[in-house]
């Protein structure tokens, strides 16, 4: 019974440490002047689009949990395209 929600707060803690990396990349990236406008409106693109494939989702009959693996799955992106800039 407990461990759904258990399972769902691991990766509900788990996305907000992957996603402070990401925003502690790209902060970093744009202080030390190697951020690019792309980038910029990249962060901005992709969070409307992750809104809407989340809403997207739950419309369908999704759970949170299916929402957080999909918000994961970006930030897992995100971190591995950051890592691989110069």
């Amino acid at each position: 019974m407990f461990l759904p929600w258990i399972k769902l707060a691991t990766d509900t803690s788990l996305l907000a440490m992957e996603s402070q990396s990401v925003i502690m990349t790209r902060l970093t990236q744009i202080a030390m002047g190697q951020g690019s406008p792309a980038e910029a409106m990249l962060m901005v693109t992709e969070k409307v689009s992750a809104f809407g494939e989340a809403a997207a989702t739950i419309a369908m009959g999704g759970s949170a949990h299916k929402v957080v693996r999909g918000y994961r799955r970006h930030v897992k992106a995100n971190v591995r395209r950051l890592k691989r800039k110069p």
